[in-house]
């Protein structure tokens, strides 16, 4: 039962043993569905809604005018590994009024990728914030977006605070390859962390 990216295969395979989960995060409209999506074997579980007027005090449009749905409690994905290792994407909505909702997700995941936007980098904050409080690893991805203003990595690095150990790399929430790149730099780093912590 062989299953690639958007295949549609419903099931997973038989030999499958261990399954992985992978927290996708991120502010209000930085791509997290879109990245879900553009990685997962099957079609993506989405709980987009429409917005309406009541949202307009509280969802900031800024950097995204055109966008008219939002994701109400998660993405879900899946990708297929190995033969014997599948791994989850939860894709978290961006909002505050969610906090609980993904801080429940945080259960039982390896690490968590946060997706950031040049035009709006400081509301990663209380996004890193809440997944330091919970000792939960992370990589930041910054979702290249067409009218994004790009800053050389140091001063990207620099704006946001980041351990140096932190990955930081580029990337297009659109494009399979680079979204492909941005998921191995953070499951890399859950890789050398659990190294150094065995020695």
């Amino acid at each position: 039962m062989d299953s690639a990216p958007g295949s549609d295969q419903v099931y997973v395979r038989d030999t499958v043993r261990t399954a992985v989960k992978i927290l996708v995060v991120g502010h209000f409209a930085v791509g997290k569905t879109t990245f879900v999506g553009t990685l997962s074997e099957i079609r993506p579980l989405r709980t987009e809604e429409t917005m309406t007027q009541a949202g307009e005090p509280i969802d900031d449009l800024a950097g995204s005018p055109d966008k008219t749905t939002t994701t109400v409690a998660m993405d879900f994905g899946r990708l297929t590994l190995s033969e014997r290792l599948v791994l989850y994407l939860f894709g978290a909505p961006g909002q505050k009024r969610f906090t609980k909702l993904w801080e429940d997700m945080l259960n039982g995941a390896l690490g968590a990728l946060v997706l950031a936007d040049t035009r709006r980098l400081d509301q990663s904050f209380d996004i890193m914030g809440l997944l330091e409080e919970h000792g939960m690893p992370y990589a930041v991805a910054v979702n290249q977006f067409d009218d994004a203003p790009v800053f050389p990595e140091a001063e990207i690095r620099e704006a946001l605070d980041l351990l140096p150990e932190t990955p930081l790399v580029l990337c297009d929430a659109r494009d399979t390859a680079s979204s492909t790149e941005a998921l191995i730099s953070l499951v890399t780093y859950l890789q050398t962390r659990t190294f150094q912590e065995l020695r």
